[in-house]
């Protein structure tokens, strides 16, 4: 991960977006990722993307683990471009990484690409062998306000855990 950030673009620039000839990459490829300007960076908002198909691999037995990706963020100068973010969750279909790996690379790829104010990563996976494992990731810029609130949210995210019934 590099801290090096994308040159700003605006809508024209994107190249995926209503794109017919897209090509799914097959391997991990965080280089899928676009962005856009935030029309509203005076405004704090939080945006959310709700990922139910998931895939990614076992890196030991090499089973698929399916999983519902939760990325909610505050944005601040770039937004994440929808159809590009769904590529990229894409490339992890033949990826080996443990669950909790692919939740902090997936934050951490979004956090080089847009620098957001606050963002925030669930993955809901399915149960394999009995046992479902749902890691939690989050981050607020430092020095912000945002910083305090990941520590708050990080404390409390799951005080009300959901019925699982087998998902």
């Amino acid at each position: 991960m590099t801290n090096e950030k994308p040159a700003r673009v605006g809508i024209d620039d994107l190249s995926l977006l209503g794109n017919q000839g897209v090509q799914y990459p097959q391997t991990y490829d965080p280089g899928v990722l676009e962005t856009f300007d935030n029309k509203h960076p005076g405004n704090d908002y939080f945006v959310k993307f709700n990922c139910p198909e998931f895939t990614a691999l076992c890196p030991i037995t090499g089973q698929p683990d399916f999983a519902t990706i939760y990325i909610s963020y505050v944005p601040d100068v770039r937004m994440v471009e929808s159809k590009s973010l769904k590529l990229y969750l894409f490339s992890f279909r033949n990826h080996g990484d443990f669950h909790e790996d692919c939740v902090n690379v997936i934050m951490k790829d979004l956090i080089a690409l847009m620098d957001p104010k606050y963002i925030e990563v669930w993955g809901k996976f399915l149960p394999r062998g009995g046992i479902s494992i749902d890691p939690y990731c989050n981050y607020g810029k430092p020095g912000t306000r945002w910083e305090q609130v990941a520590w708050d949210r990080l404390a409390n995210h799951d005080l009300h855990p959901e019925a699982v019934n087998n998902r």
